[in-house]
């Protein structure tokens, strides 16, 4: 629904035609009312199930991680909190993966992965960065090292789904019975 929204709305800055502007205008009114009541589902959902309530409370103990990052993530990747940091990075696509063969070594790339939980934990490290010293402190390091942009991106996002992780663990482990 999100894209969806997005790409009327793009499509709207396109148009003149009052009849069609106000077409688009009603199309994009109720595809918000959609995602509201999609929203309000969701909490319901996440509310109704004491592992889930716990993870979210746990999780959203970062400042800049909001309901839809855990909606989101607990959707596209729900086996947060059972796998090393390593592995989970490496299933949500943000693990620098060798291309070598023989004597060949080539550059490490992230590929690969749940798309989904990538691009969303791109924007979150983002927004975490600004009040979170240590993703500040991070970033810093990694701009003064002459890192590109990217780089820095996908580090503070891998950065983030760790930590996320490690909070689900802990979450995980106290309610045993739950999991």
């Amino acid at each position: 629904i999100t894209q969806t929204i997005v790409a009327q709305t793009n499509q709207r800055r396109l148009i003149d035609d009052p009849m069609v502007l106000a077409s688009i205008d009603e199309v994009i009114a109720l595809l918000r009312r959609q995602a509201r009541a999609f929203e309000a589902a969701i909490v319901d959902l996440l509310d109704s199930e004491p592992l889930w309530q716990a993870l979210n409370v746990a999780c959203r103990s970062i400042k800049g991680v909001a309901l839809r990052t855990i909606a989101r993530l607990m959707a596209e990747l729900p086996e947060i909190g059972t796998f090393s940091g390593k592995a989970i990075a490496k299933l949500a696509g943000l693990a620098p993966l060798a291309r070598d063969s023989g004597k060949h070594s080539g550059n490490r790339h992230v590929r690969g992965g749940r798309a989904g939980v990538r691009s969303i934990l791109f924007i979150v490290a983002s927004i975490v960065r600004r009040f979170n010293r240590d993703f500040a402190d991070f970033h810093k390091k990694l701009l003064d090292a002459g890192k590109p942009r990217k780089v820095i991106r996908i580090a503070l996002a891998r950065k983030l789904l760790v930590r996320l992780n490690a909070k689900a663990r802990d979450v995980r482990q106290a309610m045993p019975n739950l999991s």
